[in-house]
């Protein structure tokens, strides 16, 4: 049976290993928080913002980030149909009512005139998710926010090594979130990061981070508010550090591979890859393949072939508003669409250029199929 293929796995040598080495068996009592402040520092200062909380997961630094924001029942919060649940769950904790618009048919990633077209006296924020690193046209989604009065929140779950015309990705909105998961460039297994230019929301966030305990309360285990337990754990944190001092590397192999695949895919006909417009960098966390109408080469197909090969399949984000816990929307024709067309290719750091050629080999093999 040939070696399975993948499609992402995280980079873990021996300084990760040491730095979590060091926070087991030294990072307790006063020093279990050393690395984490440590992570925080190393992470504003790469992303050039003034803030950040290190979390234990994305989706708990949105959902900090939304409360702080006052969101509640009542509300609506603007984001694209194309989403993992994790971006929409906060929105349904806090009672309030997600609203779904359409993608941009090139980078996958919210239309903001479908975003203007979907704003109410309720809406209360727009998330701008950077699909698989692809970024969002982030100068309209600001002016939209400016023109509104609404704030612009970045999902950069995917998008660490990302840069809009000079600005990293998660550093232009209201507050930006990320994501350290097992699958991410940057992983602590599981995690995520809070980051804001905002020092009013961040004191709020970093409140309710820590159960409602306000920073520089005198009175022991005195919450001021019923905050949440988000909180990311030092032996994480210090896996995080390694990560951050190899970031350049990271996102480099990344951006390779990437590369590797645009080269020998980009110029089949009938086949889109990840954008990267002029004046961007794309992170390329997720390589990306969708396929044009007129190939007949359908989501069915491209996972029966995967398998057939051992290569691992990871199939595009399905429409939020398709899942069984919300109304269908099927005005957000490239959210429905595209889905059935695409594959997510594997791009691990280690991956070697033979095992690339042969997930673009069987990519070409699907036109003669």
């Amino acid at each position: 049976m040939k070696t399975r293929i993948p499609y992402t796995k995280p980079s873990i040598t021996e300084l990760e290993i040491r730095y979590a080495l060091d926070a087991v068996t030294h990072g307790w009592g006063e020093r279990c928080y050393d690395y984490i402040h440590r992570f925080e520092a190393m992470f504003k200062a790469h992303l050039g913002v003034e803030y950040a909380i290190a979390t234990s997961s994305c989706t708990g630094a949105l959902h900090m980030g939304l409360a702080a924001l006052g969101i509640g029942p009542g509300d609506e919060v603007i984001l694209a149909d194309i989403n993992w649940i994790a971006t929409v769950a906060p929105i349904v904790h806090l009672g309030a009512k997600p609203v779904f618009v359409d993608i941009l048919p090139d980078s996958w990633c919210i239309d903001p005139e479908r975003a203007e077209a979907a704003i109410t006296p309720r809406t209360k924020a727009i998330i701008a998710t950077h699909l698989y690193g692809n970024l969002c046209e982030m100068d309209r989604l600001l002016a939209l926010g400016e023109r509104y009065g609404i704030p612009i929140i970045e999902d950069a779950a995917e998008a660490i090594g990302s840069v809009y015309h000079g600005r990293r990705a998660g550093s232009m909105g209201r507050f930006g979130v990320f994501s350290f998961h097992g699958t991410k460039t940057i992983t602590t297994g599981e995690g995520g990061m809070f980051v804001t230019n905002d020092p009013d929301l961040y004191e709020r966030v970093l409140t309710l981070s820590n159960h409602g305990r306000r920073r520089g309360q005198t009175r022991q285990f005195w919450p001021e508010v019923v905050g949440f337990k988000y909180k990311m754990s030092n032996v994480q944190a210090a896996i995080g550090c390694a990560q951050m001092e190899r970031i350049d590397e990271l996102v480099s192999r990344k951006r390779e591979i990437m590369a590797f695949y645009r080269e020998h895919l980009g110029k089949l006909p009938g086949v889109q890859l990840n954008p990267e417009p002029p004046g961007t960098i794309n992170g390329s966390w997720m390589p990306t393949v969708v396929f044009a109408p007129e190939t007949g080469i359908t989501r069915e197909k491209l996972l029966a072939a995967f398998a057939a090969e051992n290569i691992d399949a990871r199939v595009f984000f399905w429409p939020l508003s398709s899942l069984p816990m919300f109304s269908q929307c099927r005005g957000n024709q490239h959210a429905w669409d595209i889905p059935c067309r695409a594959i997510n290719l594997p791009s691990y750091h280690d991956m070697t250029e033979a095992e690339i050629q042969c997930v673009c080999s069987h990519v070409r093999g699907l036109f003669h199929g």
